[in-house]
């Protein structure tokens, strides 16, 4: 298998799906994370080309099958549900959004600047990263902070 990957999408070209190949695929790329995919394969069943495309793949093609072309709606997909936070942690994120410092964050919330990175410490487990700007823009995808 080979593959050409960018930033937004993945292109993953086959020789054939066999029975029951495609659902393997589906696995191993919702494994790694692939989220906009498409198959170019020059053999694949309509069987298998429909369970390329109930498990995300947002488009296939396949030589010998007909459609020749069989698109998803270009709806993103959907944000993963966000880990629930507590009043104090959202007014903390959303001043973070507004780039505010931990200093600044802690003076207009009454608290102090360690307190506000713990605070950060938490929502970052919580999310599983402690990059401020993808806390927020996470936030943002699942309406958390408006």
């Amino acid at each position: 298998m080979q593959r050409a990957t960018t930033a937004h999408q993945m292109c993953v070209v086959v020789t054939e799906v066999a029975e029951g190949d495609g659902t393997a695929l589906v696995a191993n790329l919702r494994r790694r994370g692939a989220h906009r995919v498409v198959v170019l394969t020059r053999n694949a069943s309509r069987a298998e080309l429909g369970i390329l495309l109930a498990g995300g793949v947002r488009g296939a093609i396949a030589s010998q099958t007909v459609p020749m072309l069989v698109r998803l709606p270009t709806a993103p997909p959907a944000a993963p549900p966000l880990p629930e936070l507590t009043h104090r942690e959202v007014s903390v994120l959303q001043l973070v959004a507004e780039g505010k410092s931990n200093r600044v964050i802690g003076e207009d919330l009454g608290l102090s600047a360690l307190t506000v990175k713990s605070h950060l410490a938490r929502i970052s487990r919580k999310f599983g990263t402690g990059d401020r700007a993808q806390l927020v823009a996470m936030s943002f995808r699942g309406g958390l902070l408006r």
